[in-house]
């Protein structure tokens, strides 16, 4: 049975999905956000790296200039990863039938767990051409991951695509493309929850010392996203086909628990590392 309308419904602020257009190239939000995570997260890996208080003396781990070979090793496995991890996933039967839309990115579809996937891929390869721990490669990455996930769910909401379910909240919005009943901006509710709010979690827990129990911010970031991504999915509209599975689970729910399991064996290994270390 679907919500009574409400009241009142803010309308939704419709956004030309270009951004800018550089003669006949068209910049899209889409890909203003993947950019704009890519560079703050240099950024702030840069920082935190150059922070000595941050680490253990003597601890290995990433120069600021090798931290400029690792964006470029996670960007592309966040990229491959994300939208394979759409196509393979989510709608394998559309692109089998359609092989050239799979490089059609400007379109949307980047799956995060695919992306996540990826990353894990390129930091590894990373890690073992420079002779660096994985762990601390993979604490660093985890660090800056919700950046990315701010904008990314900034983007999916600009778009607009991912919208929530029915709702009769004051806030509800009426989406274009998803018929005339107000829905939830859930969108906005996944970039506070993993991006906003699981920042400020990671980075309070950098400040207490958490890199320097290698695996631990890796683990947290696991842990965090599992649980703020499987609560969003209460309020996000799964789509019939690809994402809605049986008693109510979602396919977001599904692929977070593993997530949450590796996150907590992360969390539990840090601590052992970190005795071993002392």
């Amino acid at each position: 049975m679907d919500p009574p309308m409400p009241i009142f419904v803010i309308p939704f602020p419709v956004i030309n999905p270009v951004a800018v257009e550089i003669g006949p190239f068209p910049l899209r939000w889409y890909a203003l956000a993947y950019i704009a995570g890519f560079v703050c997260a240099w950024l702030f890996m840069r920082a935190l790296v150059s922070r000595e208080k941050l680490w253990r003396p003597a601890q290995l781990r990433p120069t600021k200039e090798q931290i400029d070979d690792l964006l470029v090793y996670a960007a592309f496995g966040v990229i491959i990863g994300g939208r394979l991890g759409h196509v393979l996933i989510y709608d394998p039967d559309y692109f089998r039938a359609h092989p050239l839309d799979i490089f059609k990115t400007w379109q949307g579809g980047m799956a995060f767990h695919g992306g996540l996937l990826g990353a894990l891929a390129g930091l590894t390869l990373f890690a073992w051409r420079q002779g660096l721990p994985w762990m601390t490669v993979a604490d660093l990455c985890a660090t800056v991951s919700p950046i990315g996930l701010f904008f990314g769910r900034l983007a999916n909401f600009i778009r607009p695509e991912m919208w929530g379910r029915p709702s009769d909240v004051p806030w509800a919005m009426v989406f274009p493309g998803a018929g005339d009943v107000p829905r939830h901006p859930s969108q906005l509710y996944e970039a506070g929850l993993e991006g906003l709010a699981l920042g400020v979690l990671l980075w309070l827990a950098v400040r207490a010392g958490a890199l320097m129990r290698p695996g631990f911010v890796a683990g947290l970031f696991g842990v965090g996203y599992a649980c703020a991504r499987t609560f969003c999915e209460f309020f996000r509209e799964p789509d019939a086909v690809q994402e809605a599975l049986s008693n109510g689970l979602t396919m977001g729910m599904a692929l977070s628990a593993p997530m949450l399991i590796a996150g907590l064996v992360l969390m539990a290994l840090s601590f052992r590392t970190r005795r071993a270390i002392a």
